[in-house]
């Protein structure tokens, strides 16, 4: 099993995500509240800015802190940048 660093120290299994997506849209804004009132949002995030949505094979909502590109770049094995780091 694979893990990515979604922030935080936080980890989530990258064989069980299915996407990453920006928070901004209204749909998606629409899912992460659905997942709040079905008790399966897991908020990664330490207070900080949501910036990704992770959408998980397992019907839960993870909410990070990170740029959805940093973590997509943490799950093709690429080292995030001083400047993405800085980000948080």
């Amino acid at each position: 099993m694979r893990l990515i660093n979604i922030g935080f120290g936080n980890m989530v299994s990258a064989g069980r995500l299915i996407a990453i997506v920006s928070p901004e849209s209204a749909p998606i804004k629409r899912t992460v509240q659905e997942a709040r009132d079905r008790g399966v949002l897991i908020d990664a995030t330490y207070g900080r800015r949501t910036r990704a949505v992770l959408i998980m094979d397992s019907d839960h909502v993870v909410l990070s802190a990170l740029q959805p590109e940093t973590v997509a770049g943490r799950l093709g094995g690429r080292d995030p940048s001083p400047e993405e780091e800085e980000a948080l």
